[in-house]
């Protein structure tokens, strides 16, 4: 009874205390795996950060359009896309009582930006990696602003202004990555947005490191290349373009509040969108883990010593189980693994 009820107890009440607390197991074998990440990957924008993106500022780098202009005609292809930053500069246009234009041929560029046709302009906002691509050169107003997401807007082909948005820090990212580091996992920022920002927000968490200006397809060849070197590797993020790395990481975790591809991908998703879960989920995993072990332990050593005693192997030295002995034995075996697989409970938050 013993040995049977071993690990199905302690599965049992870690699927449920976890889903209590936020964390929705899609894949077991995933979670408990957990307790092997030894470099976890982090996605910036709605994971460590809230992903907010309101839009901080507006510069004209044409004199012939104002600000109010330029709000105007990117709001016209801004107004087809979910993404963070076109809901912040939607958000700042309807503020303003700025009336959106009717837009064609738009286009999402993965990773680069969006594009198309208003009031028979082309207009494009994009971002550093598609004017890097492209060998266009870099506005010198934009070069030095290292505390905020920028984004710049082309008219036919032609820098005419670019938009900074500011973002927050959630406040249990610090809490999260203290533990990570506590615990010996490594912790990496990933993210699209250009070296100044990725460093800032690395220093400012006192992460290991951070990988910037990666493009949606390279996320999933940062993963495989941490892999090829042995680390077991979790991936975190929010967006379809998170789904790739997710579903090459060891463990996979999205953000509860990210999209339903992310969700889909991957093993464990965070109901919360709390970053602190994360380090809570890694602890709980290796505490389920070890409370499986020790309830193995317990029932296979409680047999391989009773059952001889029962079976009379050292009866001619007088050491003999008797029925009613046995019978208090094995009851007491089952509600010892029973208890200790309640005391996981306890566990899942020793990261708060």
């Amino acid at each position: 009874h013993a040995l049977g009820l071993a690990v199905p107890l302690v599965v049992a009440i870690s699927t449920t205390v976890s889903a209590r607390k936020g964390l929705l197991i899609r894949n077991r074998t995933a979670f408990e795996n957990s307790r092997l990440i030894t470099t976890i990957i982090f996605d910036k924008t709605g994971t460590l950060t809230k992903g907010s993106h309101q839009l901080a500022r507006v510069e004209v780098l044409d004199n012939q359009f104002d600000k109010r202009e330029l709000l105007r005609l990117a709001s016209g292809i801004e107004q087809h896309s979910e993404h963070y930053i076109s809901q912040g500069l939607i958000k700042k246009v309807k503020e303003e009582n700025i009336k959106i234009p009717e837009s064609s041929k738009f286009n999402y560029l993965p990773g680069k930006g969006l594009e198309g046709i208003v009031e028979g302009k082309e207009i494009k906002v994009v971002g550093t990696n598609y004017l890097k691509e492209h060998t266009i050169a870099i506005p010198a107003h934009g070069k030095n602003e290292a505390v905020e997401t920028i984004v710049y807007m082309l008219i036919n082909g032609k820098p005419v202004g670019f938009f900074t948005f500011s973002d927050q820090i959630r406040k249990e990212s610090y809490e999260a990555i203290k533990v990570l580091k506590e615990k010996g996992i490594k912790n990496l920022l990933l993210t699209g947005d250009n070296e100044q920002v990725a460093q800032k927000v690395s220093n400012e968490l006192n992460m290991d490191g951070y990988l910037a200006n990666v493009l949606p397809h390279e996320k999933l060849e940062k993963v495989k290349e941490l892999q090829q070197k042995g680390e077991f590797v979790a991936m975190t993020g929010d967006g379809v373009n998170d789904a790739p790395a997710l579903a090459q990481a060891d463990v996979g975790i999205a953000v509860g509040s990210g999209t339903d591809v992310a969700a889909e991908t991957a093993d464990i998703i965070l109901v919360n969108s709390n970053p602190q879960d994360i380090a809570n989920l890694i602890l709980f995993g290796r505490a389920t883990y070890n409370k499986m072990m020790q309830n193995i332990f317990w029932a296979t050593g409680y047999n391989v010593i009773a059952m001889p005693l029962a079976a009379g192997v050292l009866y001619k030295y007088g050491v003999v189980l008797s029925p009613a002995v046995g019978a208090v034995l094995m009851s007491l075996s089952t509600i010892i693994v029973a208890i200790n697989a309640q005391l996981l409970k306890r566990k899942i938050y020793k990261a708060s």
